[in-house]
């Protein structure tokens, strides 16, 4: 029921403990922009999109002022441009100036979806996609790209493994007088998702419908502030019923925003995805919570256990919210985005392996890790690799979003500003896997794999 006191502590959760819709996303299929003529196709991508997502920017803001709740960005995920550059032909590059273009006169914040997935290998129009990715990234400021380079049905896709590598370094290289800005919008995954309303891998897959909003809610510091509330002594179950009860309330303000924004814009309603996406700001973050269950310093001894339970908990409360659950839903770890992550980044209490060994139980990867600027490509790939295969073996969907800071090395600091923060560059074993990368081919999907 509705209550003063339900009101009210909605309210609290905005005002002091930063409760926010982190993002509404309209999700488009452009296949039926496909064109022999790659100029043609860009004419209906621009068409289709501005019809229907004119009114996206305005419709959050009308939300925001109905509700109070603050809608922090406005997105357009859009079909894996890779199945129309199939189709086409053509320099990939078009595409996402005319995505950037697009975005920029809707007045959204980015544009998803310069994306390819080869699990599998490589169709038409995937090597050219993935081979103008750091082009496309330097030349656009609106428009994310991923690439899925292994699922627990196919395995990993070594070869794409490999060439993703010199890709995120590449683009590291095209961006270096902006921070290197080019990598923040790359994301390798295992596993993807076609739902996924958050950037900056979301990508409208082929299974969705033509057009649908979905939204992505935040609430780190609330679930902290309900923690720091409890007795330092309270069991775990106790702490993880607390989170359970929260991820509810969290997720109830989410489906209210979506379902509405949906009809304005009389489009779907896609899913809520219950992912507690942390930002820069003192507060709203994931390690904090992880510290205030008892870990004095995230990265410590325990961390990945309180990790578990918080991501269990939060997907418990909110699947009970919502019958609409989807993307990646869980907690997201990204290093220069989360306060309590950086501080303890800087302090050495978190390392890229206790990152990785986090991984395997939330529902992202090494997420906006700064590395140090001469980090090899073939690492790079490496590192993909050992990501993929704790998401292809433990069925989940990790992703590797990390920057080679050109130029900088260990303790020094790469500033994005905005959500995406700034964080230290961070130490990686230097130990070569150029032998083990170069073999390429297949590592075969696991035996969980055949589970018809």
């Amino acid at each position: 029921m509705l209550t003063i006191d339900n009101i009210m502590e909605t309210v609290n959760m905005i005002q002091n403990e930063n409760l926010d819709i982190r993002t509404i996303t309209m999700g488009i299929s452009l296949l039926d922009c496909a064109d022999s003529d790659i100029d043609a196709s860009c004419r209906k991508i621009r068409e289709k999109i501005l019809r229907y997502a004119e009114d996206l920017v305005s419709t959050g803001w009308a939300l925001e002022s109905k509700y109070g709740i603050p809608i922090v960005n406005k997105r357009i995920s859009v079909t894996p441009i890779s199945i129309l550059c199939g189709v086409s032909g053509g320099d990939p590059v078009k595409y996402a100036l005319a995505l950037d273009d697009i975005a920029k006169t809707v007045g959204v914040d980015f544009i998803g979806g310069f994306s390819a997935l080869v699990h599998r290998g490589f169709s038409a129009g995937d090597l050219e996609l993935i081979n103008a990715i750091p082009e496309a990234l330097a030349s656009t400021d609106l428009v994310c790209s991923s690439v899925n380079i292994g699922s627990t049905k196919a395995g990993i896709n070594m070869d794409a493994v490999r060439l993703m590598g010199k890709t995120v370094v590449r683009a590291a290289e095209l961006t270096k007088e902006r921070n290197c800005i080019g990598c923040a919008k790359l994301v390798v995954f295992c596993n993807a998702v076609e739902d996924n309303p958050f950037m900056a891998g979301a990508f409208h897959g082929i299974g969705n419908a033509d057009v649908a909003v979905s939204t992505g809610v935040s609430g780190p510091g609330v679930v902290r502030s309900v923690l720091a509330g409890m007795p330092k002594d309270a069991p775990l179950d106790e702490v993880a019923e607390q989170i359970k009860k929260t991820a509810f309330k969290i997720t109830r303000v989410g489906q209210l925003i979506g379902r509405e924004a949906a009809d304005m814009l009389g489009a779907e309603f896609g899913i809520v995805d219950l992912s507690l996406a942390p930002t820069p700001a003192i507060g709203d973050s994931v390690a904090h919570i992880i510290e205030e269950m008892g870990i004095e310093k995230c990265g410590g001894c325990g961390t990945t256990a309180a990790l578990a339970l918080l991501n269990d908990a939060v997907k418990k409360g909110g699947l009970m919210a919502s019958s609409s659950v989807g993307g990646l839903s869980g907690a997201f770890i990204p290093v220069s985005e989360d306060e309590g992550m950086i501080s303890a980044a800087r302090e050495g209490a978190l390392t890229i392996e206790k990152l990785e060994a986090m991984t395997a139980v939330c529902s992202v990867g090494l997420d906006m890790i700064v590395l140090p600027g001469d980090t090899t490509a073939e690492v790079i790939s490496a590192l993909i690799a050992d990501e993929a295969a704790i998401g292809m073996v433990n069925s989940k969907t990790p992703a590797v979003r990390v920057i080679p800071a050109i130029g900088k090395g260990v303790g020094e600091d790469l500033d994005f500003g905005g959500l995406l923060g700034s964080g230290p560059v961070m130490p990686i074993s230097r130990i070569a896997p150029n032998i083990f990368v170069e073999r390429g081919g297949r590592i075969p999907a696991p035996l969980q794999s055949l589970k018809n």
